[in-house]
């Protein structure tokens, strides 16, 4: 797994901007800026929905108060899933971040097993990321929805 001090691995996104399929990559996304990258497993679902998103859209501003350039939420769903999930949680202030093949998930080694679910997810996380390092990183265990609320990772700006 990713440790703090680790620089991400080079992966290409999906990321749908003005009905245009872009591929942006880490470089591009991460490089010469401090941003907040949370993971969820699965748009439109419960926690990520009641939840997850809306804290990070609730307190968008705060966070980017601190000196935060963007906040990214990734997934491992497809451009589209991810666009439509944004707009119907008014999710301007956060790029959805497609992992469409879960690599980018994989590759940080948070990916897990959903069976019927939906195969392989990502382990719901967040991290802080400056200038593509790791300087904090807040696992979820289990079940569990506590490290990775957008409450918690602002105390930790």
């Amino acid at each position: 797994m990713i440790q703090v001090g680790s620089t991400l691995p080079e992966v290409d996104f999906g990321l749908l901007v003005d009905g245009e399929m872009t591929n942006p990559g880490t470089n591009e996304l991460f490089s010469d800026k401090r941003v907040v990258l949370f993971a969820v497993p699965g748009a439109f679902t419960p926690t990520c929905s009641q939840a997850h998103l809306p804290g990070y859209v609730a307190l968008a501003d705060k966070i980017k108060a601190k000196g935060i350039a963007a906040i990214y939420c990734v997934s491992v769903n497809d451009a589209f899933v991810m666009k439509a999930w944004g707009e119907s949680q008014n999710a301007q202030q956060i790029d959805m971040l497609a992992d469409g093949d879960g690599s980018f998930t994989k590759a940080l080694g948070l990916d897990k097993d959903t069976g019927s679910f939906g195969g392989t997810r990502s382990t719901r996380y967040a991290m802080i990321v400056d200038d593509n390092v790791v300087t904090g990183l807040f696992v979820e265990k289990d079940k569990e929805f506590s490290v990775s609320r957008a409450e918690s990772v602002l105390e930790k700006l």
